[in-house]
């Protein structure tokens, strides 16, 4: 199969995206979560008001952990290098008899042009097992097995 030229550069640029939406919605998340307790503190009094507190500051360290985590991701991109290698590390494009997986952050499925990929990090179980692989090597995950056919 003929791959964009593009393609990491195409995957990398998904991920990013991911990323900047979950900052944006972290963000948008502790400012809610703020403009609620500022709200709460002016309308309320007594137990109430404790318990109006409290949920506040729960949502509060909710969005902020999760901004936290976005921000870990960002960092996780700013390391990948676009450079081709023949063994898969972060930033590889993983072709294989299973499935196409993309080593960077954990993203889900990503499509570029009409092609399926799994974006994973290097920690999850599968991205843990490529790390360090060459073409032709094989990794067994859940009893399936996956044959590297191509790193780009």
């Amino acid at each position: 199969m003929k791959y964009p030229d593009t393609l990491k550069q195409d995957l990398y640029n998904l991920c990013s995206i991911f990323v900047d939406q979950r900052i944006k919605n972290a963000q948008q998340a502790l400012k809610d979560a703020q403009d609620s307790a500022n709200t709460e503190e002016k309308s309320s009094a007594g137990d109430k008001y404790e318990t109006g507190r409290a949920m506040a500051q729960i949502e509060r360290d909710k969005a902020a952990q999760q901004l936290n985590e976005a921000h870990k991701l960002k960092e996780v991109l700013d390391r990948i290098s676009l450079a081709v290698t023949n063994i898969v590390g972060l930033g590889s494009v993983i072709i294989t008899s299973s499935g196409n997986f993309y080593l960077s952050i954990s993203a889900g499925k990503i499509t570029v042009a009409g092609i399926d990929f799994i974006a994973l990090s290097t920690v999850s179980p599968v991205g843990s097992l490529l790390l360090n692989k060459k073409v032709g090597e094989k990794i067994i995950f859940n009893k399936q097995s996956f044959e590297i056919r191509d790193i780009l």
